[in-house]
């Protein structure tokens, strides 16, 4: 073994933290002696609290400069929570993983005072007051409940469930991975179902990101790579992709393995299920669409699904999005801070 010493690029927030040093610690059981060390990076995305992400735009809120520390030296691998990386990578750098997938789904959290009697969603009062910074959590749940009050909610997780605690807010929806990794699943009140809330692209999967052409790096963290987590967010980045999703909007995508009827539990028996949406910003028109085929075929499902969306009118609904100063951009998963 060449490298005796690993360099992390990471984000400082809590979670991001708490990923790092997963990787860290599963990189330390292969290789015995190995020295890992974190390099803490604030990004453009950390860095812009008073905006909505909608509007900031540009590539990579999360994860450019990580990407620069890389290619300038300062980080051998860089791990980031899938959601948040483009579907595109600068020269020399490549996604060598994707890690085992946590609870890919939403969670609402309700604040102490609601949650006495209104502990779930639809219990909610008329007129409540949610956070979110997604856009496509917001289109998703003003589609069931238009009389609810979205507001943004910005912020590491730590922060998001301050204000709520405050009473800034009735109730808060963020993704039930970094609750779980953080330890706080107890603060969830209720985890929504896709059908309520189609999870964003690579919710609850964590990336590693490093350069293509470095051999020995690319070889000691193939190990953690997750075969079937890797297909199944491939496929919904295969998804974004072709739909040139722009800087959050509202898109959503979920794939799944599930055995065929009457097959046995291996390879050539699984199907891959790809459910996608487009929402326009009011929620009051949705497009959903779902496929269904062989693992192999993965990638080429998500496109397939992708076209199906625009045959039914996304285009219409993402142009909209467009033209209300949500700009268009390199594609960028769903925009919310390390939650």
């Amino acid at each position: 073994m060449k490298n005796k010493k690993i360099i992390i690029g990471t984000r400082g927030s809590k979670l991001a933290l708490w990923q790092a040093e997963w990787v860290k610690s599963e990189l330390e059981k292969l290789y015995p002696g190995i020295e890992v060390e974190l390099n803490k990076i604030k990004t453009t995305g950390d860095k812009i609290l008073d905006v909505p992400l909608a509007k900031v735009g540009g590539k990579g809120l999360f994860v450019k400069e990580i990407e620069e520390a890389i290619l300038r030296g300062e980080a051998d691998i860089a791990v980031h929570s899938m959601k948040d990386v483009p579907t595109e990578f600068p020269d020399g750098l490549h996604l060598a993983v994707i890690c085992e997938r946590e609870d890919p789904r939403d969670a609402f959290i309700a604040g102490r005072k609601t949650a006495a009697g209104n502990s779930k969603f639809m219990d909610l009062k008329k007129g409540a007051v949610v956070g979110t910074s997604s856009l496509r959590r917001s289109c998703q749940l003003l589609n069931i409940r238009p009389d609810l009050k979205i507001e943004q909610l910005r912020g590491n997780l730590d922060t998001r469930i301050r204000k709520l605690d405050e009473g800034q807010f009735d109730a808060i929806i963020l993704a039930a991975a970094g609750i779980k990794r953080l330890g706080w699943a107890d603060r969830i009140t209720e985890i929504l179902p896709p059908d309520a809330s189609l999870p964003a692209i690579g919710q609850g999967a964590v990336g590693i990101e490093c350069k293509s052409g470095d051999e020995e790096i690319n070889r000691m963290i193939a190990p953690l790579n997750h075969p079937e987590t890797a297909i199944c967010v491939r496929a919904e980045r295969a998804f974004l992709k072709k739909l040139e999703g722009g800087c959050q909007v509202p898109i959503a995508a979920y794939a799944r393995l599930k055995n065929r009827k009457g097959g046995m539990p291996d390879e050539t028996s699984q199907a891959i299920v790809i459910e996608g949406l487009v929402g326009n910003l009011d929620g009051d028109v949705i497009i959903k669409e779902s496929i269904e085929g062989s693992p192999e075929m993965a990638e080429s499902l998500g496109l397939a699904l992708a076209e199906k969306l625009l045959s039914r009118g996304a285009k219409k609904i993402l142009d909209e999005v467009y033209a209300r100063d949500y700009g268009k951009g390199t594609p960028k998963i769903d925009g919310e801070i390390a939650s």
